[in-house]
C-alpha cells in the first residue's frame, strides 16, 4: 500500500456484511455476531486514522432491515447508545468527527439526543471524519432530497433553473461529505443494497470473501492496494 497522501482514497466507505454469518458458523446468537462487529468497526475507525484517510462512512442499519426479527432489530437499535456510551470520549480525544445520517423519525429521543451530543461536541476535530449510516436508505435520501428542493422551488428559495448536480448534492444527508472514492462490502455480496446511491457514481467498488467481524489491516490494506491500481476516468480517456 502506497501511503503518500494523494494516492489513498479520500474518503471510504463500508458495507459491513456477515456478522450473522460469523456467529452461525460459530454457533452463537446474531447477535453477539453483531457485538463482534463493533469492535471491528472501533479497530477499523483507528487504523483508517492512523494511515491517513480522511473520511470513513459505515453502513450500520438500512431503511429495510426494519423487516428483520424483532429480537435482532431491538438489539441492532440498542447498539448505537452502547456504541456512544463505550467510545464517546475516545472519539472526542483522539479528534474524531462524528456524525450520523439517516431518517431521523423512527429512532429513540434518548438515542437522538446522544447522537446530536456527539455531533455537537465533536464538530470541530478534523482528524477523521466518521459517519455512521443509521436508519439509511440510497433511494429514501434522494426522494428526501427530492422532495424538499420542490418545497424550496415552491416557496422560491431555488429556482428551477437553477437546479443542477451541485445544488442537488447539497440537499442530500452527505452534503458535507465529498463523493466516495472506495466502497468495501464484506462477506462475498457482490451488491450496493441501497447505499449511497449518488455518492458512489465513481467509485471503485472491492468486494471481499472476508467476513465483517474477521475484517482486519490487512484487509483493508488489500482492498486499498487494489484501488490504487486502477485508472479512475471518471468516464473520459
Amino acid at each position: 500500500m502506497d501511503n503518500t497522501k494523494d494516492k489513498l482514497p479520500k474518503h471510504i466507505a463500508i458495507i459491513m456484511d456477515g456478522n450473522g454469518t460469523w456467529a452461525k458458523k460459530r454457533g452463537l446468537s446474531r447477535n453477539l455476531g453483531h457485538r463482534k462487529g463493533v469492535q471491528t468497526l472501533i479497530n477499523t475507525i483507528k487504523y483508517c486514522q492512523q494511515i491517513g484517510i480522511e473520511y470513513l462512512t459505515v453502513f450500520a442499519f438500512s431503511t429495510e432491515n426494519w423487516s428483520r426479527p424483532k429480537e435482532e432489530v431491538d438489539y441492532l437499535m440498542k447498539l448505537p447508545e452502547q456504541f456512544l456510551e463505550t467510545y464517546r470520549k475516545t472519539m472526542c480525544d483522539n479528534g474524531v468527527r462524528f456524525r450520523v445520517i439517516g431518517r431521523k423519525d423512527n429512532l429513540k429521543a434518548d438515542l437522538l439526543k446522544k447522537i446530536k451530543e456527539l455531533e455537537i461536541e465533536t464538530e470541530e476535530n478534523n482528524n477523521i471524519h466518521f459517519t455512521l449510516a443509521f436508519d439509511y436508505g440510497g433511494k429514501d435520501e434522494i426522494v428526501n432530497a427530492a422532495k424538499k428542493i420542490a418545497i424550496d422551488v415552491k416557496e422560491n428559495k431555488i429556482k428551477l433553473e437553477d437546479l443542477d448536480e451541485n445544488l442537488f448534492y447539497h440537499y442530500l444527508y452527505t452534503k458535507d461529505l465529498p463523493m466516495v472514492d472506495l466502497l468495501i462490502r464484506t462477506s462475498n455480496q457482490i451488491r450496493i443494497s441501497n447505499f449511497m446511491l449518488w455518492q458512489i457514481a465513481y467509485s471503485e467498488l472491492y468486494f471481499t470473501d472476508t467476513l465483517w467481524p474477521d475484517f482486519r489491516r490487512r484487509d483493508l490494506d488489500k482492498a486499498i492496494d487494489e484501488y490504487q491500481k486502477r485508472n479512475r476516468r471518471f468516464g473520459g480517456l
